[in-house]
């Protein structure tokens, strides 16, 4: 079987010598089967081994000749590359030995359409092509590797399949796409590893793949290979019904949620996702919340950072399981009607040597300009939305979670940081765009590239933009020159609420415009009002310590705080904890303190939030019509001295007036006008002595008359309780 003329045949000397410095970009044109005369030559390499032999499929063995640095070589006669499969077995000066699948009698498992879209950047489904998927090649199963790096002068795969000896797997380099490759048979699923990367500065740096689906819990940096389509999804029905839902005139009452922090096991060990699951559904459904949106689940290293510096773009973070179990999660949120929000991170990265930093050794996902390319405040790296294979590494990276875990919207972080070039800059820190402007061209590209696409292919699902300044357009559509995004916090309303509530009632009337203010510019954009975990730390205070007064005075607040927060047109999102109002700030170190619900006010905010939460679900003027110019109309927004506020929300013919009173002073007999006669019930009244209020209000109702007032064609009198939000309805209602 072997002969001499493996000799003859050997490949030049200099490239036998590149391929063992690790510096050969092409090792499937030495290594593996090559046509040879009178027949094929099979070359392998192993600089350690004593000895190499040929194992055929029937067990028959034949030895490989050396051909120094490691190469070894044998003649198969009579048969041409590819009509025969065989085995390498290396034996070691030890006594071991290693056999296995020859990874280089394999042909590339990426085509040439890939390779182009790649190479162009428009390739939204590059989760299909690069990073580690098991399949079947030429009829063996194994794992296909693949990764861009085209400044690179090698790659190679490491992990417990070569006992990380970079040496023994380098990848082909697949030109001007700039993408390396490489099947591995006899692997598959649960497979640690990582790339070896010669980098075009001579370093060697050891990296996590950028499209890694699952990897190490930290401290541990490794990937993990993972078929992310073997889950059996059994959400058809959520699928069907939210491509048929209109989100805009839908409810929309997020819980904001940090997993690791939202509850604790009682040894105070992390709940895994699928036992969160459970406990979120019995939650959400107890307090009327319409969606969970997930503080970032994308690998991180540092919990500190709450998931918002990534390490691992593809992968939900093994904190909380797999991601079998991660999918298992959102599954089980739909078949309860729940949707899933995701907060996701593409304005910036963390300097950690084994992610993205410097990749290829040469600044290939960050802007190589330090004034583009870093963050200021965060000590992070800024992507370079210029390129467009970044660009292209984000927008299916959206793709990806929205295909493969179902998600129902991403919810953008920090967009402000990428709109603006001089943002958290001083003068001289930054360099105008082309036009002497301060915009971010090429992440605007970016973002209105991102929203077409994923509004393009998933229907029903929402785009939400963390925005806090007045940027013009966030959401409007892409072809009438907006950004494209489906909602925008409302920052302005959450900063002007807070510092209003935060005033003693006795200076409220000097503060009035706060609350009026947003009716102004509600109309602008889609919005959402949050309230989110950024108002409840460092040094921050609870919602409940922000409010002025005694214990009695900070709950009635915080409750009428809700009211107006639920009565405002635009969707709601409210972090963790809030429903219950502890005293001290979010820590992510541990679980909420969830004993405070056995303490009289504390269970009462609960009591209050549930019944909010189903009056809000069971009134579609509150929802219905957010963004309609017609589903709002202040009754009386000039009662200054009193801090009174009254509007009206409507849906067609559904109806809710708000009411709130924010100072401390029982008003009776408070005339107010109504959009019609006729008896008007409290839906919730905030004061109520099931939720620790004085219980004064309107029991049994008002009576509305043909009077106008207030510019309404009805008005009726009714008792306003003292730092009180109110929702009427008609009875009929």
């Amino acid at each position: 079987m072997v002969t001499d003329m493996t000799t003859a045949t050997a490949p030049p000397h200099d490239e036998i010598a590149r391929l063992a410095r690790g510096e050969h970009h092409d090792p499937h044109a030495i290594l593996g089967a090559h046509p040879a005369p009178g027949g094929t030559v099979v070359r392998a390499f192993h600089p350690d081994a004593s000895g190499a032999e040929l194992v055929a499929p029937n067990g028959g063995r034949a030895p490989m000749e050396p051909l120094g640095d490691g190469m070894w070589a044998g003649l198969v006669h009579d048969l041409a590359p590819g009509q025969f499969s065989y085995r390498l077995r290396f034996t070691f000066p030890d006594g071991n030995s290693w056999e296995h699948e020859d990874p280089y009698r394999f042909g590339p498992s990426l085509g040439e359409v890939d390779l182009h879209l790649i190479g162009e950047g428009t390739h939204e489904r590059l989760y299909d092509v690069l990073g580690a998927h098991p399949r079947t090649h030429q009829g063996v199963a194994g794992v296909s590797f693949a990764v861009w790096a085209p400044n690179a002068r090698s790659v190679r795969i490491v992990g417990d399949f070569d006992r990380w000896d970079g040496r023994l797997m380098p990848m082909r380099s697949m030109g001007a796409s700039g993408v390396w490759e490489l099947f591995v048979p006899e692997i598959g699923p649960g497979e640690l590893y990582k790339y070896e990367i010669l980098g075009k500065d001579g370093t060697l740096r050891l990296k996590a793949d950028p499209l890694a689906f699952a990897m190490q819990v930290r401290p541990e940096t490794a990937s993990k290979v993972w078929d992310t389509t073997a889950f059996s999804w059994t959400d058809d029905d959520w699928m069907r019904e939210r491509a048929a839902r209109d989100p805009y005139r839908s409810p929309m009452a997020a819980y904001e949620v940090h997993l690791g922090s939202w509850m604790r096991n009682e040894d105070g060990s992390w709940l895994g996702y699928r036992q969160a699951a459970e406990k979120l559904v019995e939650h959400c459904r107890r307090f009327g919340f319409t969606h969970v949106e997930l503080l970032p689940v994308a690998e991180h290293p540092f919990d500190g950072s709450w998931g918002y510096q990534v390490t691992g773009y593809f992968a939900p973070t093994a904190r909380f399981g797999s991601p079998d179990d991660f999918a298992a999660m959102v599954d089980t949120l739909h078949n309860a009607g729940i949707g899933v929000l995701v907060d996701w991170v593409p304005a910036h990265f963390p300097m950690d040597d084994f992610a993205l930093r410097r990749f290829d050794g040469t600044p290939l996902y960050e802007h190589a300009d330090p004034q583009r390319g870093e963050h200021p405040d965060w000590g992070t790296l800024i992507f370079d939305f210029g390129r467009a294979e970044v660009r292209n590494f984000l927008v299916s990276n959206a793709m990806f979670w929205l295909d493969r875990y179902h998600i129902d919207g991403l919810r953008v972080d920090a967009v402000a940081s990428m709109l603006y070039l001089d943002y958290s800059r001083k003068a001289g820190e930054w360099t105008p765009n082309v036009h002497g402007g301060r915009e971010n061209l090429e992440a605007i590209t970016f973002l209105r590239e991102m929203n077409e696409r994923v509004y393009g292919r998933f229907p029903g699902v929402v785009t939400i933009a963390e925005e806090s300044t007045a940027f013009p357009g966030i959401t409007r559509p892409t072809y009438l020159g907006g950004i494209g995004f489906g909602f925008k916090w409302d920052m302005g309303w959450m900063h002007d609420t807070l510092a209003y509530f935060k005033e003693d009632p006795v200076h409220r009337r000097f503060h009035h415009d706060k609350l009026t203010f947003r009716a102004l510019y509600q109309g602008t954009e889609q919005f959402v009002l949050p309230l989110s975990h950024d108002e409840v730390v460092h040094g921050k205070g609870s919602l409940l310590r922000k409010m002025p007064g005694d214990d009695w005075q900070r709950f009635a607040n915080l409750r009428a705080l809700m009211v107006d927060m639920w009565g405002q047109p635009g969707k709601k999102l409210l972090f963790m904890g809030a429903e219950m109002a502890p005293w001290t700030e979010w820590a992510h170190e541990g679980s909420l303190p969830w004993e405070l619900l056995d303490q009289p006010m504390h269970g009462g905010m609960a009591r209050f939030m549930e019944d909010l939460g189903r009056v809000y679900a069971d009134t579609p003027a509150l929802w219905a019509a957010d963004h309609d110019p017609n589903g709002f109309a202040w009754i009386d927004a000039s009662d200054v001295e009193a801090s009174v506020y009254a509007w009206i929300r409507r849906a067609g013919d559904d109806l809710a007036v708000v009411v709130l009173n924010l100072t401390p002073i029982p008003r009776h007999d408070y005339r107010l006008g109504l959009p019609r006669a006729g008896r008007w019930v409290e839906a919730i009244n905030s004061d109520s002595e099931h939720y620790g209020g004085s219980n004064l209000g309107n029991l049994g109702g008002i009576e509305a008359h043909e009077e106008s007032w207030h510019g309404q064609p009805a008005s009726g009198t009714l008792s306003l309780p003292p730092l009180s939000g109110l929702i009427l309805r008609p009875a009929a209602d």
